[in-house]
């Protein structure tokens, strides 16, 4: 049985119409009205009334449209638009597992019936999506749950999760990088499947106008920064960059403002927030964003050898190693498949 639960905004007890804020994220993207609502599937007349219904219950503007220059959202527009979709990063994955669990409940099929396997994971876009790759004949119950690199690896330590998701550069230079994971990438037993690479940079607005094309640009052009949080896997690359080109974080305009998924930094910079944020191409290119590539990097999943041979693993790897999950890959930019999930030591993998 599938139930699925849902965020309602309400303003004044009016309850604000679902199509909204993919509207609002469409005129960000394509900076046009009437793109926008051709994006979402609705008419000129109509979307212009679900706006102007809102607008009066908020009893100020969320859009501008100039001649010449298309439509914009404006400071509330963005407010709006940036707390809605955080909102939305942060609770929805608990709504999904919740929806799954009661309909477990509902159709009299007990959640243990199925092997559950529980995954503590830096957020990707990729493992977000892996639940939908798993048919209901694989045998498996997937408990997905995003956290920083660090924080899961020493969940898996502490036996607090099957697998455990970070992701690491390309490790020829950054060597003082791996050194911080090394304390928990300890042991013989320890196995990672390469889940994929995938493009790290930074995500700015799109078209660029203030012309970040590098690190340093950040702090010189007093860019608007938005950050990753202490801990995350994106947050200790990007502090090992500034400490290779000596750049002091102090000298970056809201550094300390922090996010706790790519898409949560790409959607701050899309709504006009922010000018830029370090983050995966992925997340960029789907808030209509422009991308400036600074690194190739693995995406990994830790467990012990013994976890892999349990049912409930085996069913996982199995979706990892499918065409859907493949096609999931192929479909996310920066992203490139493995030939196959590669299962190997850590210095294997990593040196």
């Amino acid at each position: 049985m599938d139930i699925q639960f849902e965020l309602r905004w309400r303003v004044d007890g009016e309850e604000v119409d679902a199509r909204m804020l993919p509207l609002l994220r469409a005129i960000v993207r394509t900076g046009s009205l009437n793109q926008a609502v051709r994006d979402i599937g609705l008419s000129y007349r109509h979307a212009w009334g679900l706006l102007g219904e809102l607008e009066n219950a908020l009893g100020q503007q969320l859009v501008t449209l100039e001649r010449g220059r298309g439509a914009h959202l404006t400071p509330l527009g963005e407010k709006f638009l940036a707390g809605a979709t955080h909102l939305d990063e942060q609770v929805g994955p608990q709504l999904k597992q919740l929806g799954t669990h009661i309909g477990h409940e509902l159709s009299g099929t007990r959640t243990g019936s199925k092997a559950r396997v529980v995954i503590q994971a830096s957020h990707d876009m990729a493992l977000a999506r892996l639940r939908d790759v798993l048919a209901p004949d694989h045998g498996c119950e997937l408990e997905l749950h995003f956290q920083g690199s660090l924080d899961c690896l020493a969940a898996l330590a502490h036996g607090q999760c099957d697998f455990a998701g970070f992701h690491l550069p390309d490790t020829t230079g950054h060597n003082a990088l791996l050194d911080q994971y090394r304390p928990w990438l300890k042991g013989k037993a320890l196995r990672l499947i390469l889940l994929a690479t995938r493009q790290q940079g930074l995500m700015v607005a799109r078209g660029n106008p203030m012309h970040i094309d590098a690190l340093a640009d950040l702090a010189d052009k007093q860019a608007r920064f938005v950050n990753r949080q202490p801990g995350s896997g994106t947050r200790l690359f990007l502090d090992h960059l500034l400490a290779t080109h000596k750049i002091q974080p102090a000298r970056i305009n809201g550094y300390q403002l922090e996010e706790f998924t790519h898409a949560a930094v790409a959607a701050t910079i899309a709504s006009g927030m922010a000018d830029a944020g370090f983050g995966i191409e992925a997340a960029a290119r789907q808030h209509g964003l422009d991308f400036v590539p600074l690194a190739t990097e693995g995406y990994y999943l830790a467990a012990r050898s013994g976890t892999l041979s349990r049912p409930g693993p085996r069913a996982l790897l199995a979706a990892l190693d499918s065409d859907a999950f493949r096609n999931i890959l192929h479909s996310l930019p920066g992203y490139t498949a493995p030939q196959a999930p590669r299962i190997a030591g850590v210095h294997e993998l990593l040196g």
